[in-house]
């Protein structure tokens, strides 16, 4: 079998969950796949939020940065690859006086938050977004992660956004499950999984699934760890998102993909 994909059943009408995603490469804004038909499905399968903040890979920053711009731009932070991608804007309307909101919770829970007026929405942020809400219609802020800290950090970080949820924001990480460009099979897109990835990433969804934030948060012990993510900006957002689920949050397994042998393309839910 080259790969397993699993999508699971629609969410609870009735809840806003945060929510990780892996939003693989730049061409899932346009290519027909099993992660982007997914995408297509997952903003019907939940309450319509207000707002979106989304916690990207590729939105660096050594202090927690909250994008407040007015009209942020597309940010096309990639190359080599079709002019159509390019070509996309994502017009979304930004939330300054949400993003000031989002800064003070962060600086309440001892962040020295920061915000931008000016930085725009990265692929991270709007690649996955044009799946989900398509029209572009719910403003959208970009909220950074920092390679330098500790999962546990990030993990904070989502805490003190958790209440959001219960005001209609949509809390969202958008990274990797697994993130190892430099090891994946780049002449097979269905290559099957590689074990060094498969070992990874079944120990952490266990733990996810089974609400064992501990366990999770003590990434690097896991198998084949660093191979997986010799860099964890990508995993990062992962650990907003389960922050962001609230105290105990257990992870839902909502999809289930890999790509290129070594690309998990995973998205939970978590609350």
């Amino acid at each position: 079998m080259a790969h397993r994909r699993t999508d699971a059943v629609a969410m609870n009408a009735s809840s806003l969950p945060s929510l990780f995603v892996s939003h693989g490469s730049p061409m899932l804004a346009i290519e027909d796949s099993a992660t982007g038909r997914f995408l297509d499905r997952l903003g019907a399968s939940m309450p319509r939020p207000r707002a979106v903040v989304v916690a990207s890979a590729h939105f660096n920053a050594a202090s927690p940065t909250v994008a407040a711009a007015l009209s942020p731009a597309t940010i096309h932070d990639f190359g080599g690859f079709p002019r159509a991608l390019y070509d996309i804007r994502y017009p979304a309307a930004g939330a300054p006086e949400l993003a000031s909101d989002v800064a003070q919770r962060l600086v309440s829970a001892g962040f020295d938050a920061r915000i931008d007026h000016h930085h725009g929405l990265d692929h991270g942020v709007w690649v996955p977004l044009r799946r989900i809400y398509p029209q572009a219609d719910i403003p959208v802020l970009a909220l950074s992660v920092d390679p330098a800290q500790t999962a546990a950090w990030h993990y904070r970080l989502g805490l003190a956004l958790a209440p959001l949820r219960r005001d209609g924001v949509l809390v969202m990480g958008s990274g990797g499950f697994s993130h190892n460009l430099h090891a994946l099979d780049w002449q097979h897109a269905d290559a099957p999984a590689f074990a060094w990835m498969s070992a990874f990433t079944d120990a952490l969804r266990d733990r996810l699934i089974d609400g064992d934030i501990a366990g999770a948060l003590d990434w690097q012990a896991l198998p084949q760890a660093l191979r997986n993510h010799p860099t964890p900006e990508h995993l990062y957002p992962l650990y907003v998102a389960l922050g962001a689920g609230g105290e105990g949050a257990r992870g839902r397994l909502l999809h289930r993909d890999v790509e290129l042998g070594g690309l998990a393309l995973d998205a939970f839910a978590f609350e």
